[in-house]
């Protein structure tokens, strides 16, 4: 029987080329948080409330398609085939590609009644308008990411994902400040390069999966489809609902005053920084726990989740003591504005000990992600932070005028709150296979 030590070990090597690739996609945006910022306050609180918006239908559409691993994982436990699903992953992503460009599209004439600095009206819009394009690329990219994961190949998609950090940054100041023939364009320009790097690592990733694997084009399959639905639904709904809490804050707050959905930008990037860990952890369980309930075997499923909880907790405890340690040294790293370090810095107190429940509702996710039982993921998302978070953040926030500050000790709350709920699904659901498993003996 493998001990604990092994099923970590087995964890780990699966998720460091995620991590890697997570890091990737985090630099990204901190790339266009970092070339905003220097470019000026006031574009980057354009790209900031504009991200605020369409990150919500962007991660919705995601949610979506990070369905595929675990659906796929189970079929390749269950010693049934999966590669018949490639063409079909590939056109379920530009599916939701397409109606999440008309969401965004349809997201800009309703910017101007938001209540937003007129001045910053024109960035915002022009931006949203040229990201929107890049859901095609970014969820191909994601897509072709999940169906290789479940194979457990996980190397050069998210090797793909740290190439785009530099190029992102290149192209990022390249299209917002000129070079050559090249106008500065702003923050339309920081679109054209977010809207670039994405189909670039799309379609890197689609030549990869077809010069080393051969690949038949099959019947469509609605089940397939429907599966995906199935479990990709209350994902989508769960991240959604974490991005509208985080969000609104920006959007709440930017109406108060533009720096506050600044402030709100360079913290999440922050926080998302440290997060990339436990959600590679995550992504690993949902596959080694998608595995192993394929096979019906409820030890794996066990020792894989709690050791998997173990790795994402106990690297976010470390990661809020650090936090907590050097405050203002974060904030100074993405801007030179003193009003802006003046908010973040006594905010990363609260970020510190949000950071320590973050990881652990998101290692709870993936282990519920890997069993298929994602409704509930979606249900705690919704109690913890729409009901708790966003409420009790607006109450610290506008009645004991704790501004920013008090959005972040209210989702700090809430994410506690999610942990809590999962851990008593996880534990329940597992009982439930268990008698179901000695019923059968």
């Amino acid at each position: 029987m493998k001990s604990y030590k092994e099923y970590a070990y087995e964890l780990i090597r699966l998720a460091w080329p995620i991590i890697m690739g997570q890091i990737g996609f985090t630099f990204i945006m901190a790339g266009d948080v970092f070339v905003a910022g220097k470019y000026s306050t006031d574009v980057l609180s354009a790209v900031s409330i504009s991200g605020a918006i369409t990150s919500i239908i962007f991660m919705f559409g995601v949610g979506l398609i990070i369905s595929v691993s675990p659906v796929l994982s189970n079929r390749l436990g269950a010693k049934k085939s999966a590669k018949k699903f490639f063409y079909p992953t590939i056109l379920f992503s530009q599916i939701v590609a397409f109606f999440s460009m008309l969401l965004i599209f349809a997201t800009i004439p309703l910017m101007e009644h938001m209540g937003f600095n007129p001045k910053l009206m024109p960035d915002i819009k022009i931006y949203t308008f040229v990201f929107a394009f890049s859901a095609f690329g970014g969820y191909l990219h994601v897509g072709l990411k999940e169906f290789l994961q479940a194979y457990e190949i996980v190397f050069f998609p998210n090797f793909i994902s740290i190439i785009g950090i530099f190029f992102n940054l290149v192209f990022n100041w390249v299209f917002a400040f000129g070079w050559g023939v090249i106008p500065a364009m702003g923050a339309m320009g920081l679109g054209i390069a977010s809207t670039l790097i994405r189909t670039l690592m799309g379609l890197a990733l689609l030549m990869y999966c077809l010069y080393y694997f051969h690949f038949k084009f099959e019947k469509i399959s609605s089940k397939y489809y429907s599966s995906l639905v199935k479990v990709g639904l209350p994902i989508s709904v769960a991240v959604s609902l974490e991005f509208i809490t985080f969000n609104s804050m920006a959007i709440l707050m930017g109406r108060v005053d533009s720096v506050y959905a600044a402030a709100q930008n360079v913290l999440n990037v922050i926080s998302t920084a440290s997060f990339v860990i436990p959600l590679s952890i995550s992504n690993a369980i949902a596959v080694k726990v998608g595995f192993a309930n394929g096979a019906k075997n409820l030890t794996d499923v066990k020792k894989y989740s709690i050791t998997g909880v173990a790795l994402s907790v106990g690297f976010m405890v470390f990661c809020g003591i650090f936090f907590a340690s050097f405050p203002s040294f974060f904030a100074q790293i993405f801007t030179n504005d003193a009003t802006l370090i003046a908010i973040v810095t006594p905010i990363m107190y609260a970020v510190a000990g949000f950071q320590c429940f973050d990881g652990l509702q998101v290692s709870c996710g993936g282990i519920l992600k890997g069993l298929k039982k994602t409704f509930m993921v979606s249900l705690a998302n919704f109690f913890g932070y729409i009901l708790v978070g966003i409420s009790l953040g607006a109450f610290l926030a506008f009645k004991m005028h704790l501004n920013l500050l008090g959005f972040w000790i209210g989702i700090g709350i809430s994410s506690a709150c999610v942990g809590s709920i999962l851990v008593f699904e996880i534990i329940k659901t597992y009982q439930k296979m268990l008698n179901t498993q000695e019923g059968r003996i």
